[in-house]
């Protein structure tokens, strides 16, 4: 009998640390598992804890000579001197490091694995999303790919396509890049732009290998985007694409550091627009892939105020059992959360009074509007990589 959801869980997951004032702090998503865990969001999944991948299953996407060094650095990080990435402020060798970005792989894998076999409708990882690691180097936090391993299972299980987008303030650079010629994957980022962002990619021209036209789908957005332009991004640049593409499997990654707290980036979200795209990719997961949805955490270091609501929101998305905006956060994690952190959690599960929900989204069969910086960025994609589905720029 299959299960609902699959969730990624275990204690272990926080030995992923990069030291004292590091942005990526494992507080994050043991709070996110707390906050989950307090509200009943875990009661009716099945967690998964999935131990260490091995490295068979690591070189099916990183390079041998990576993966030994990753190895050796985890046994002795005073060897780190930036070859292949890790020794930056960005990615510091730590100990351990090998098996704590193992086990987030093993995790995405374990719960694609069983969306994929018919054990659940739909699985989730909020301690994965590592988008930005390479094949042969680390990169913006990324160790090991989890989304890239999970993503070429498929395709050695035979499967034809595979949808990825990805809604993280940074563009999902790693991911595009490794299977930037194989026309079977279909990889979408919604992100701001490389001119003031790191990792300084994804422009609209980017579109697929020589042998891929058309498999990537790029909108890079101007900073300070709030709620309703960055939905009408997605809906109106990317869905219709994913719609044509009609994967049998739905990838999603849903880094939440474009929140308006967010420390790292410039983007002016509220927590119920991240919630409002989660949804949007739940429904699309059953319009086209008959419900097989992987959704993965990703980016997102206001760690007290945003990430454990939002991926506690997307877990429950995924378990077909969503909460409410109004909700009121549980008090015992409140009084837990000002006693590890020093500071209160918001009040509610929303950003928003209910007054201004839903968020309002204009479709593109409104129009499109040249004066507007958020429209022109949807139409640079639009022209660049509509036609090779097949679709019309203009008109949805």
């Amino acid at each position: 009998m299959s299960t609902q959801a699959c969730v990624v869980w275990g204690q272990d997951f926080t030995r992923y640390d990069f030291g004292v004032g590091h942005p990526m702090a494992p507080l994050r998503i043991d709070l996110t598992a707390r906050l989950a865990r307090s509200l009943g969001v875990l009661d009716d999944v099945e967690v998964i804890d999935p131990g260490v991948a091995d490295d068979e299953t690591l070189l099916t996407v990183h390079d041998p000579a990576y993966v030994r060094r990753v190895e050796q650095l985890a046994a002795d990080p005073s060897l780190a001197d930036t070859t292949f990435g890790i020794g930056t402020d960005d990615v510091p060798a730590f100990a351990g490091m090998h098996e704590a970005s193992a086990r987030i792989v093993a995790g995405t894998l374990a719960v694609t694995q069983r969306v994929w076999r018919g054990e659940a409708e739909h699985g989730v990882n909020f301690t994965g999303g590592m988008h930005h690691a390479m094949r042969d180097r680390a990169s913006g936090f990324c160790i090991y790919n989890d989304i890239a391993v999970a993503i070429q299972w498929l395709l050695d299980q035979g499967v034809e396509r595979v949808a990825y987008v990805d809604v993280d303030v940074h563009h999902g650079d790693g991911v595009q890049e490794i299977f930037y010629d194989d026309p079977r994957v279909l990889t979408c980022s919604v992100h701001e732009s490389g001119r003031t962002l790191f990792p300084g990619t994804g422009w609209p021209a980017d579109t697929g290998g020589p042998a891929a036209e058309g498999s990537a789908v790029n909108v890079a957005l101007p900073p300070g985007v709030r709620d309703s332009p960055w939905l009408r991004a997605i809906s109106s640049a990317i869905i219709p694409v994913v719609r044509a593409f009609q994967p049998q499997v739905l990838i999603t990654q849903h880094g939440c550091d474009t929140h308006e707290a967010d420390p790292l980036s410039n983007m002016a979200l509220s927590l119920d627009a991240q919630r409002h795209a989660m949804v949007l990719m739940h429904r699309l997961s059953h319009e086209v892939s008959e419900g097989r949805w992987i959704s993965l955490g990703g980016g997102g270091y206001d760690l007290v105020g945003v990430v454990p609501r939002a991926w506690t929101h997307l877990t429950a998305i995924a378990a077909h059992a969503p909460v409410d905006p109004a909700t009121s956060v549980p008090q015992e994690y409140a009084e837990h959360v000002l006693q590890v952190a020093g500071s209160e959690p918001p009040r509610t599960m929303g950003d928003l009074p209910a007054g201004e929900l839903p968020i309002w989204v204009q479709p593109w069969s409104m129009g499109y509007n040249p004066h507007s910086d958020v429209d022109r960025a949807i139409m640079a994609t639009r022209e660049a990589v509509f036609p090779a589905h097949g679709l019309d720029v203009w008109v949805d």
